[in-house]
């Protein structure tokens, strides 16, 4: 902040929600307050936009008084914290980003700036009525049980079942006087000794463990390590137990919105009540609630999406990252960034624990904890010695389906048995729809986007053909748009729509859920038939990776993984290791209550190294293998890699500045510089996309590598965009 002595002007540096890689200057009137971290609205342009007071520039440019705009107005917000402030700053920097972009994640609800208005009430005043009806007496009697408590009309009409003008001629006699309540909490105080269950043996000591680190009130990282139903979740509700005792805030990162009902549900079930969501399928009203009560220090813990971490939290003392290897947590839109990572270095800034918590963790992670950078809790047993599952590879090549389907005899079978003894299956395809493919056999057309390089993917149940890319859907037409053959359709390759309408002619009895994030009804529907599945009330569950992650299925005692295969020839890196992951999720859903159960893999290479650990069990042996491949390779976290995204209305923009970029690369003996070439897919919504590789040592800093590399090539013109992924986690 600034001080213009001559002509009493005040000045103070602003975040906005622009591109520019510095704050803007305004001016602050003599009556307005503002000081770091508070949050302004300001003039921008024609618009009025909120912002975020941050330093001077120390080497910022003094500006024209006369041009200077001023500050429309300061909130009435507790002000961002200072950790916060460098948090932002921070991830601007990693990221190469503008710092105003990631200040507008923190600053997402605009009309939760000013505080909740309170609410019109009522209290007794001891006052009697003059006369006394039925209607009044009942009123009366309801008041005497509290006399303090404050009520809204229409909540004491409703509660002794009288109507507002009852109330209203109460208030004549003087019975009840006018306040003000304020704003109800979203969320109950969560109590840390409502449900304290009784942790045995290595849970305990791991608990222990945890609630003394976060005890400490310093930055660690923890890796909380657990096979699939060993109850990490009630082991790391003893973290949280421990902060929220200490009087701190607790942030809860979940990778997917399906998540997060059970989670809030287990959370009830532990404290008494829920801890505030935070995702994007919330009302406008209840996110702005929310934030508001985070950032005056009302709401204790919070579970969320990765947006979570942007909230601005008064007093954050604890972060879990649940299913830290999940790709969910990487942002691929504006601002680039992995929540995970920068989970841990919120924590760091703000000097608090994080703990990361899986039952397959990252390859980055588990070298992490292995070395010692991270402490390290695993929990190798199943939660009251259930047993896990036994895991079974099955040779497609020697168990064959019948011709046009892709369930094995043997898979079959398994079900069949299943089924006989009252118990629940799950089968699983991470493919949306009923084919990937459609194409005419009359004339070999294949039915594809325009907008994008990407087949169109049937969806039976709606009647469309759906691009996954960018939305894009049209129907399924009766004959072929090039040759006008009728009836020669062909729908190539299984989607789970398709493997329901097999599952179903080989069990018409059974009750079948199908389960995918695109199917009708979104999430509300999806929570139901999870509720459907736990009470019993399926007896054939077929899903994509929704049903892989955190849900506990009680009668579920076998899993038949439909193509194990589908992840592994890609062409990613972490092809092994995603792989790995999910099938080791999935399988997981299995025998969580002490029911003998069975995995069963369709694959048509089971020597492959995934098949093999899954199979065996042997987790310490795959990442071994993972890590001295990734160290050959001199990959994550043995290297440094950071991606540049160029896309254009033309083939031609694309690659032209895609070249220009490569031949603005700075020589340097640690670095490798690969492209630019076309992306594998090469089209999305009408941009033509071009990708450029920078692969270094992990001692390289790519983000002055990139600076110099962007600073000397041209700039973008026309319709180019360049986008920057540091760490990258796709390569499509």
């Amino acid at each position: 902040m600034v001080s213009d002595s001559e002509n009493k002007i005040k000045t103070i540096s602003i975040l906005v929600p622009t591109p520019s890689p510095v704050p803007y200057t305004y001016a602050l009137r003599a009556d307005q307050k503002a000081g770091l971290g508070s949050i302004v609205q300001v003039p921008l342009g024609p618009r009025q936009v909120s912002g975020l007071v941050v330093e001077d520039l120390p080497d910022a440019k003094p500006v024209d008084p006369a041009k200077l705009r001023e500050v429309t107005q300061v909130f009435d917000c507790p002000p961002v914290t200072g950790d916060m402030l460098r948090f932002i700053d921070w991830v601007a920097k990693y990221t190469l980003s503008a710092p105003g972009m990631v200040a507008r994640m923190v600053l997402r609800s605009p009309t939760a700036f000013d505080p909740e208005p309170p609410t019109k009430g009522i209290i007794a005043t001891g006052t009697q009525p003059e006369r006394l009806t039925d209607a009044r007496k009942r009123v009366m009697e309801q008041i005497a049980e509290e006399p303090q408590m404050a009520w809204t009309r229409s909540g004491l009409a409703h509660a002794t079942g009288v109507t507002t003008s009852v109330i209203d001629g109460l208030s004549k006699q003087g019975v009840f006087s006018e306040i003000e309540i304020p704003a109800r909490p979203v969320v109950a105080k969560p109590d840390i000794s409502f449900g304290k269950p009784e942790l045995m043996g290595d849970q305990r000591d791991v608990a222990e463990g945890l609630a003394a680190t976060v005890s400490e009130e310093k930055f660690s990282v923890t890796l909380l390590e657990g096979v699939t139903g060993s109850g990490k979740t009630e082991v790391y509700f003893e973290a949280i137990a421990a902060a929220v005792a200490q009087g701190k805030q607790v942030l809860v990162l979940l990778p997917e919105i399906a998540l997060t009902q059970a989670f809030l549900e287990r959370f009830h079930d532990r404290f008494g009540a829920e801890p505030a969501p935070w995702h994007s399928d919330l009302a406008p009203r209840m996110r702005e609630r929310i934030w508001r009560q985070v950032t005056e220090g009302q709401i204790q813990v919070v579970a969320g999406a990765r947006s979570a971490l942007f909230l601005p939290f008064q007093n954050l003392g604890l972060i879990i990252v649940d299913e830290e290897h999940d790709a969910a947590y990487k942002q691929e839109d504006r601002v680039f960034y992995n929540a995970r990572d920068m989970a841990v270095v919120r924590a760091h800034l703000g000097g608090y624990p994080v703990v990361l918590a899986s039952a397959t963790p990252s390859v980055e992670t588990r070298h992490n904890a292995e070395e010692g950078r991270y402490k390290y809790e695993r929990l190798d047993k199943r939660y009251a010695d259930a047993a896990l599952p036994t895991l079974k590879a099955i040779d497609m090549r020697k168990s064959p389906p019948q011709r046009g389907g892709f369930l094995s005899p043997a898979l079959i079978e398994a079900m069949q048995e299943t089924l006989d003894r009252g118990e629940q299956s799950l089968l699983f395809l991470n493919r949306r729809g009923y084919a990937p493919l459609t194409l005419c056999r009359a004339c070999g057309h294949r039915f594809a986007c325009g907008n994008c390089s990407a087949w169109l993917v049937e969806h039976r149940f709606r009647k469309q053909l759906v691009c996954h890319h960018c939305g894009h859907h049209e129907h399924v037409p009766e004959s072929c748009p090039e040759c006008g053959t009728f009836d020669h359709l062909v729908a190539c390759g299984p989607g789970i729509e398709r493997i329901a309408e097999e599952t179903l002619s080989h069990f018409p009895d059974a009750r079948i859920i199908v389960l995918s994030s695109d199917m009708m009804g979104g999430v509300k529907r999806l929570r139901l038939e999870m509720d459907a599945i736990a009470k019993g009330e399926a007896d054939i569950v077929i899903g994509t990776q929704l049903v892989a992650k955190g849900h506990n299925f009680p009668n579920m005692t076998l899993v038949g993984v439909v193509d194990s295969d589908l992840g592994l020839a890609n062409g990613d890196p972490r092809a092994a290791e995603r792989t790995f992951q999910l099938l080791s999720q999935v399988t997981g859903r299995a025998g969580r209550t002490g029911k003998k159960s069975v995995g069963l893999l369709q694959t048509f290479q089971p020597e492959h190294p995934v098949m093999q650990a899954i199979v065996s069990g042997d987790l310490d042996t795959f990442y071994e293998k993972q890590i001295d491949e990734r160290e050959r390779g001199k990959m994550p976290p043995f290297g440094r890699l950071a991606s540049l995204i160029i896309s254009a209305a033309t083939r031609m923009e694309a690659e032209q500045h895609g070249r220009a970029l490569r031949g603005a690369a700075p020589q340097a003996k640690d670095v490798m510089v690969l492209g630019p070439a076309e992306a594998p897919i090469a089209m999305v919504r009408g941009r033509h996309r071009f990708r450029i590789l920078v692969h270094g040592d992990p001692r390289t800093n790519v983000q002055a590598y990139l600076r110099e590399m962007i600073g000397k090539a041209p700039r973008p013109r026309g319709s180019v965009k360049v986008q920057i992924d540091v760490d990258p986690q796709s390569f499509l």
